[in-house]
């Protein structure tokens, strides 16, 4: 493994309850015109959970798996999506789980990605289906400041000390080797292009074009897929950069809607050149890299 400085990581309590999900008033209007009605943003997802298709699910729009937990609070809420990361572990710590079986109450979960202000959450099926909106869900919180020692070209973000121990990452050559499922082109990447940064949140792979999700065999991603974006650096927000890489986290599901499609939660990115080297392999997702079943 390679060298860094995850001794020094600050391990904090962050909480959210599980949200309710929202509809909008109108239908909204996807790519080529038709109008549909959103379903799978936020709240409890029964039937979707990671290692899932990020694909084919009906009216399925951002589909994001397992839960997804906010806090009612602006600012604590900001304090959840940004300390909370990748892979750390989840409990539920809600009132309403006095007496419920005494196994649930010590269940753990895991984070598994952040979304438009919410972070998403796994927990096992039979944990899932005891849950309620409103449930409350702490996480032990840590990531927030690591680093490659030996590599200060490349910044993390997003990503806990257990997703970095279950990458097993590499080097060769100076480059750090990193597993993933798929290599996206930079050029396909669209809603959250302009944030000014992505230690909370995640961007779309554009599969709005039924040639371009043929002809990059878009439609064989899964949920917890980690991806490489070639020509795009995310140190300071997402920019064009030539022989940039960054690497992340397939968050939630794609999208009928014009320049949006599968969120991508940034883990690793440099500007510089040969800084990454994206090694693909079969089992480059959260389920094979976390045991997550």
């Amino acid at each position: 493994m390679l060298k860094t400085n995850q001794e020094q990581l600050i391990e904090v309590a962050v909480a959210g309850d599980i949200t309710h999900p929202t509809v909008v008033k109108t239908p909204r209007t996807a790519y080529e015109g038709s109008h549909y009605i959103p379903v799978g943003h936020a709240g409890i997802a029964f039937n979707v959970k990671v290692g899932d298709s990020a694909f084919g699910w009906a009216a399925g729009d951002h589909v994001e798996p397992g839960i997804s937990i906010a806090n009612c609070c602006d600012d604590a809420n900001i304090g959840l999506v940004t300390y909370a990361c990748i892979g750390n572990e989840a409990t539920i710590v809600t009132a309403e789980m006095e007496g419920k079986d005494a196994k649930l109450k010590s269940a753990t979960g895991t984070v598994t990605g952040k979304h438009d202000g919410r972070v998403l959450v796994y927990f096992p099926k039979r944990v899932i289906e005891r849950l309620c909106v409103g449930d409350r869900i702490q996480i032990r919180a840590s990531g927030v400041g690591l680093r490659l020692l030996d590599h200060p070209a490349v910044s993390m973000m997003n990503c806990g000390p257990q997703l970095l121990r279950a990458l097993n990452l590499s080097e060769k050559a100076a480059k750090v080797r990193i597993p993933v499922a798929k290599v996206i082109p930079g050029k396909l990447m669209g809603s959250g292009l302009g944030s000014a940064t992505f230690h909370a949140g995640d961007y779309d792979i554009q599969s709005s074009s039924g040639d371009v999700v043929k002809e990059s065999s878009l439609d064989q991603l899964r949920l917890g897929d980690l991806v490489a974006i070639t020509d795009h650096d995310c140190t300071h927000g997402p920019r064009w950069q030539p022989e940039a890489v960054t690497v992340g986290v397939v968050a939630h599901g794609s999208s009928p809607r014009a320049g949006h499609g599968p969120g991508v939660c940034p883990i690793m990115t440099s500007a510089k050149k040969d800084a990454i080297e994206p090694i693909i392999t079969r089992k480059a997702n959260l389920v094979d890299l976390l045991g997550l079943v």
